[in-house]
């Protein structure tokens, strides 16, 4: 699997920073479409080679590795005017030469490969050091995001040095490089900036709850984004306080580590979940979904010596990636789809590697293998590995980063390697977070900087805490070869078992201790249970003549200050979550899948919905068949050459008519689908919104056949493949087949291929719809006292199961903000239907006296507005 990634890179991409693996050429920044913050990464110096280095020596390709090294001298370039993010040039290009030199003089020293090299990829090193130290002229000691390689921060032409906001992992990710290339060279200067930048975040934290903000301010240090967690903006920070001290022996690292790691096991984890929490209030979660990055926490857990927790967030994530082939880059905490795109992040890979050196479970191996199906089955294509556009879908995005070279298939091969196997010992060596290998004896090597004990500022933790920190393996279990299956056990089914049901605050006086608050995504109007939480919260419900229901709160009537506060929550989720559903109203994206000769299925391409014709949803089979272009090729007229479109999928290209036209001209003609491809050059789906189809005003009833619309780029995958192979045969479909399914199908002649689409249909219409249940809202303040209002459709009431749309009003309210929108409740389809359960979401208390006082209702706003604008935030950015 390397060998096909890696040989496609230097074949149709080199020099270039990375692989276009749809479109088989290399990604030049500047001759491509920006990608936003993404590109960053990319600075014309053959990025993927250089993060690529010390994983041939890996992987026992020693004569590539000597090859490749000669090509990084001779052809990379370090001067180039271009801006690079300081973060992703450190830790890919700046580790990816460290790697490779320390691989190379490890290799020198065993007298068989690289008996030439002098330490060319280290000068090299200190090159792009040198060149990245400008980054860090700002009073706090934290890098600017972004630098020039030739000018710098400040020069007229530099084109950077106006941000002032950086995440904590940008900043708080530089230790192990920099002190790495200070240790080489004995230059002390890189070491010694990595370290004060890491000693301002310290300082910044927040002394309460012991956890940091996702962004931070570079000039001031104050927390732009207060939210914390251990995924997207954190992640790397906390990995290397811990490897620092494993690198540098310096305590202060891990007494730093096991403070975050304390208030992090304290208030983010809630196993197996790790949910994002406010710094200033750590009981309250920021918010209701997790990003993929957090999948490598259980290989630093490992590395901590803390098991349990690491083998049950790492099942949950399996789970997750049984149910969906790959890890989504978001999803929801009841494991539904949240940002649906999976670049091929090697962070899942890694964690299951430590999981079988810590635990020697062949569990792991198998988890493993099923990495490498998937990767082979739906990522594989002729040019390399493309990343996933869609993982529900299958479609494909024309993108292989760096990292996957880098990272993943150095995890895989060494989760499945023999001591034999290798060439040199790994236990030599840690990882940096992009996988390259720094040798560990750097830790005795020119110690220019002097170690202050600041063993004082940590006294307040429980001596137990460090217990467990580097252990020796062989202490870690008892001879059981069940133990982690017996702590995988219960986590079993918890993604296909995932809706929960509301927990009555009522049941805390059983004696089972403090239970979480009725959350607006849980809500049913038709559980009593539900209706019993509602009141108590102060929130009355209302049936109306037109069969809706309203929801309305009133904080006086609430029997506690908590459930009051309570109830505001509740309203204000509702909001939310129907402003967020909202977004979501739009038809998913659909596939179009090349399954001839030589793709078998392996090309996938993104494609826009149309709202008329066949809904391919409903048809399990997808059409498949041969492609024609059709003329005319705007489909705007009869068309002309019939005999060439009946009984195949027509190509027309966008414009001059509407789509429903089109689509009656192809059908017509006798075609069985059509494909729209847009007329705008250069459009993408990578870089373009989801496109829908919309039908013309009238009835569309007529129209039977799928539609489908391709941006100006993925057509042209299609149109290149016709002209070099003639017949092309794809499937249209509502996402994208198995290959041995196709291979299957491919066997079968039209009329078997109508019978199966038939007994599709037949088997779709015997199946039971579940009813979604519409929520409108509204809001409102009357007389005597402040409420809030929202009203839903009466869950007795029949509601078809696409039903999305409700009558809804929105008036003067005390919630910021509030929007009035429609939304369904969250459904959980299970084949069984077993009864769901709730899982555990935030800790309180509602025990408090209400003391017959009501707190005045601007003191509860002001405490949440900060809380509110936020969650707002939040839902803007992106990973």
């Amino acid at each position: 699997m390397f060998d096909h990634a890696y040989s496609n890179y230097m074949e149709h991409a080199y020099p270039a920073d990375e692989l276009m693996p749809l479109t088989c050429r290399g990604r030049v920044r500047g001759q491509e479409p920006s990608r936003g913050d993404v590109d960053d990464a990319l600075g014309k110096f053959s990025l993927t080679l250089i993060d690529t280095l010390d994983t041939l020596v890996v992987l026992n390709r020693t004569k590539e590795f000597e090859e490749a090294v000669k090509k990084v001298i001779k052809d990379v370039n370090l001067d180039n005017d271009i801006v690079v993010s300081v973060f992703e040039t450190n830790i890919r290009v700046l580790g990816g030469l460290l790697g490779g030199h320390s691989v190379a003089i490890m290799l020198k020293e065993k007298g068989e490969f690289m008996q030439w090299y002098s330490g060319e990829l280290l000068h090299m090193a200190k090159e792009l050091g040198y060149k990245l130290l400008p980054a860090f002229n700002t009073t706090s000691g934290l890098p600017y995001p972004r630098v020039n390689l030739k000018f710098g921060v400040r020069h007229p032409e530099a084109r950077t040095g106006t941000e002032t906001d950086t995440c904590t992992a940008c900043a708080g990710t530089l230790i192990l490089e920099f002190a790495a290339l200070s240790r080489f060279t004995g230059t002390s200067i890189f070491e010694e900036y990595a370290r004060k930048a890491l000693d301002f975040i310290w300082e910044k934290r927040q002394r309460s709850s012991n956890l940091v903000g996702v962004t931070i301010n570079i000039h001031t240090g104050d927390w732009v984004r207060k939210d914390s967690g251990v995924g997207a903006g954190i992640d790397s920070y906390y990995e290397y306080l811990l490897k620092a001290y494993v690198l540098l022996g310096d305590d202060s690292f891990l007494e730093r580590f096991n403070t975050h790691y304390d208030a992090i096991m304290r208030y983010i984890s809630q196993p197996p979940l790790l949910l994002d929490v406010h710094i200033h209030k750590p009981m309250l979660n920021a918010r209701t979904w997790m990003d993929s990055l957090l999948a490598f926490f259980p290989g630093l857990q490992v590395l901590k010596g803390d098991i349990r927790p690491a083998i049950e967030t790492h099942e949950m994530l399996y789970q997750v990636i049984k149910k969906h082939n790959f890890l989504p880059e978001a999803f929801t905490t009841d494991f539904r789809v949240h940002w649906a795109q999976h670049p091929l992040r090697p962070e899942f890979a890694e964690s299951t590697y430590f999981l079988y050196k810590a635990t020697g479970d062949p569990y792991y191996l198998e988890v493993g293998k099923t990495l490498i199906e998937n990767l082979n089955k739906y990522a594989r294509v002729p040019c390399g590995f493309a990343a996933m556009k869609d993982v529900r879908t299958g479609s494909h995005e024309d993108r292989m980063d760096s990292f996957f070279l880098a990272e993943m298939f150095k995890y895989l091969y060494l989760l499945f390697a023999d001591k034999e196997d290798m060439i040199f010992d790994i236990e030599d060596y840690i990882f940096t977070t992009e996988a390259h290998l720094l040798p560990l004896w750097l830790s005795t090597t020119n110690q220019t900087i002097s170690k202050k004990n600041t063993t004082t500022e940590y006294t307040e933790l429980d001596d137990s805490n460090f217990d467990w920190t580097c252990p020796n393996t062989q202490i870690l279990f008892p001879n059981d070869p069940m133990f982690a299956q017996s702590i995988r056990e219960p986590l079993k089914n918890v993604v296909d078992k995932s809706c929960p049901r509301g927990i009555s605050r009522a049941e805390e006086s059983l004696g089972s201790g403090p239970k979480p608050p009725l959350r607006a995504r849980d809500f049913m109007a038709s559980n009593p249970e539900h209706l019993e939480i509602l009141k108590k919260m102060g929130v009355s419900l209302i049936h109306l003549k037109d069969g809706r229901v309203q929801l309305v709160q009133h904080a006086v009537q609430a029997a506690s200050s908590l459930d009051a506060e309570d109830g505001l929550r509740f309203m204000q989720e509702m909001i939310e979550l129907s402003s967020q559903q909202q977004k979501e109203q739009q038809l998913p994206p659909r596939a179009v899948q090349i399954v001839s000769h030589p793709f078998f299925g392996r090309v996938v391409l993104t494609a826009g919905p149309a709202q008329f014709g066949m809904d391919l949803s409903k048809h399990q089979a997808g059409t498949r068949g041969f492609v024609a272009t059709i003329k005319p090729y705007n489909g705007c007229s009869e068309i002309t050459n019939p005999e060439a479109v009946k009984e195949k999928i027509a190509l027309m290209q966008r414009g001059q008519c509407m789509f429903a036209e089109k689509a009656r001209n192809i059908q017509k003609a006798g075609a069985i689908g059509g494909i729209v491809i847009d007329d705008n050059e250069g459009s993408s789906s990578d870089t373009a919104p989801l496109f829908q189809m919309a039908g013309d005003g009238k009835n569309t009833d007529d129209i039977t056949i799928p539609m489908l619309f391709l941006f100006n780029k993925e057509g042209n995958i299609i149109l290149d493949a016709i002209r070099e192979y003639e017949a092309v045969e794809v499937l249209l479909s509502d996402k994208a087949k198995d290959r041995a399914t196709i291979f299957k199908d491919l066997e079968m002649d039209n009329m078997d291929q109508k019978l199966s689409e038939n007994d599709s249909q037949k088997q779709s219409s015997e199946e039971t719809a579940s009813a979604s249940q519409g929520v409108g809202l509204a809001s409102e303040e009357p007389e005597g006292g402040d409420s809030s209002e929202v009203s839903l459709t009466d869950p007795l009431s029949p509601v078809p199961a696409d039903s999305d749309s409700v009558s809804t009003s929105n008036q003067d309210s005390f919630v910021p903000d509030t929007e009035a929108s429609s939304i369904s409740e969250p459904e959980c389809a299970q084949a069984d239907n077993q009864p769901q359960e709730q899982k555990p979401d935030t800790v309180s208390d509602s025990k408090a006296n209400w003391d017959n006082k009501v707190p005045p209702m601007e003191s509860i706003l002001a405490d949440w507005n900060e809380d509110i604008e936020a969650f707002e935030m939040m839902e803007k950015d992106e990973l």
